[in-house]
């Protein structure tokens, strides 16, 4: 009898049919790691570098332990930096290819942990510039892909468990945020506005907004089963599981398609594949990737002691957020520990129903009255100019487009990056002006920069074919007058 349970108790503890799972996790989220390194080595330094917008060693000075666990607390230059990134980045890559899989399991656990501690060093001093839940959802998900363990081992069904808790903090979580917020959620119109207003519009944005206000009201429906009640059946027997995670993976894609979120919709749709279960999808996909077979069928039991602790950690650490899930004060994006593992995920809880642009421009002329003689700022992925379509961006983060989101909404958390950020403007600043999507003034430093306040809406089929516009705007007020450099820098000391 005791020989039966241990034998049972050993056959669940290792799941058998779920290579494919560890496949797409492990190399699924080592390429996000991957893009997340690519922005660090292309956008931290102008951001938050020494010369920086906000600048990292002024913030530990201030910040010192409040800071988390960084690599940069005892010491930060550009240069550890873009050893940081290069080694995140290359580490990465060999996930994406497979290479550290092929050893024993403490190869990808070592690799796995490289990148988690690495990117935590970055967000835990990117202020409001990783101020965003999609970061603590990476490095948790980077935290849990180490214990997947290699191809030499199974795979082990507690780590896949924790996963499919991830997927429902992420998505269950989203659901009752919308559901204790705005209103338009639960009468089914958020969609009316929120194509037009999303943080960052892709190519197809305008297509979306511009479907039946009907088909706005089943998409939002869809949208409260696929948060509020697939995410149970995540944990069901099989082929439910496989089922319930096919529908979070075409709710992700539909998002991926019509907005640009970062890394969110990805990351998202590849933990749902801790619920796929190989039988099921070779059934329905004859064509599926074969996953190679683990060599034993047991794992070694120092690695089973670690997935026992992880899992044990786990448990511990899920008591906050699943109080938070309870309650009626909801927090969005929480993180309950410095590192960041375990929180409480959501988005929109609220949406705007305008949508409004700060539009920067700038001027060479001696009179700032000169109306002729300005020229505005193009940015990468942010509503400019109206005749600019939105491009796909994601997974792919621009950071300063989506603080320049935030400071149209009125935060004050982005003004004071943003002084500064107009003080390289009109210093010209080349690392600066390499964010942007086009300089006015190819390299030349102008008199005057400002900073207007427009609504802007998608144009009208009509409008697009008679103007070649994407967007119709109007001028709604000024955010910063007219300012030369000796005015912006006095402030900036």
């Amino acid at each position: 009898m005791v020989d039966a349970v241990v034998t049972w108790a050993a056959g669940w503890f290792w799941a058998t049919d779920h290579e494919v799972s560890r496949v797409v996790l492990q190399r699924g989220i080592a390429i996000l790691y991957a893009v997340a390194f690519v922005a660090v080595l292309r956008q931290f330094r102008p951001l938050l570098g020494e010369r920086g917008l906000m600048p990292v060693p002024r913030f530990l000075e201030r910040a010192g332990a409040r800071a988390g666990p960084t690599l940069f607390r005892w010491r930060y230059s550009d240069r550890l930096l873009v050893v940081v990134g290069w080694v995140g980045l290359l580490v990465a890559l060999t996930l994406v290819a497979g290479l550290p899989q092929r050893g024993p399991a403490w190869v990808p656990m070592l690799a796995f942990a490289v990148l988690y501690l690495l990117y935590l060093s970055v967000v835990n001093v990117g202020q409001v510039f990783y101020g965003f839940g999609w970061e603590s959802l990476l490095l948790e998900a980077g935290f849990l892909a180490a214990f997947l363990g290699s191809d030499r081992v199974p795979v082990p069904t507690l780590v896949l468990l924790a996963f499919c808790w991830l997927v429902f903090r992420v998505e269950f979580g989203a659901g009752m945020i919308k559901m204790r917020g705005d209103p338009c959620w639960r009468n089914l119109t958020c969609l009316y506005y929120h194509h037009e207003t999303q943080p960052m519009p892709g190519p197809f944005s305008a297509y979306f907004h511009a479907l039946p206000r009907p088909l706005h009201k089943v998409e939002v429906g869809a949208n409260h089963v696929v948060q509020l009640v697939v995410p149970f059946l995540l944990f069901a027997p099989q082929p439910v599981a496989t089922w319930a995670a096919a529908l979070v993976v075409i709710t992700q894609l539909w998002l991926v398609v019509s907005g640009n979120f970062a890394w969110l919709n990805w990351l998202t749709l590849l933990l749902a594949f801790a619920a796929v279960s190989d039988d099921v999808l070779s059934s329905v996909l004859p064509w599926s990737p074969e996953a190679g077979t683990a060599a034993d069928a047991e794992g070694p039991a120092w690695f089973a002691v670690a997935v026992l602790a992880l899992a044990a950690g786990v448990l511990v650490l899920s008591y906050q957020p699943a109080r938070n899930l309870l309650s009626r004060r909801q927090r969005m994006n929480a993180s309950f520990n410095r590192w960041h593992l375990v929180g409480a995920y959501g988005a929109f809880g609220s949406i705007t129903r305008r949508r409004e642009e700060v539009v920067v421009e700038g001027s060479l002329a001696e009179d700032p009255g000169d109306e002729d003689a300005w020229r505005e700022y193009e940015f990468k992925g942010k509503p400019g100019p109206v005749h600019q379509r939105p491009r796909q961006w994601a997974p792919y983060h621009l950071r300063l487009d989506w603080g320049m989101w935030f400071l149209a909404l009125g935060s004050s958390a982005q003004h004071l990056w943003f002084e500064r950020f107009l003080l390289r403007l009109l210093a010209a600043d080349p690392a600066t002006l390499r964010l942007l999507h086009r300089d006015p003034f190819d390299g030349q430093r102008p008199r005057w920069v400002r900073a207007r306040v427009f609504g802007y809406r998608y144009a009208t089929r009509a409008e697009r074919r008679r103007d070649r516009v994407w967007w119709v705007r109007d001028e709604r007020g000024v955010l910063v007058d007219p300012r030369r450099i000796d005015r912006l820098a006095q402030r900036d000391r």
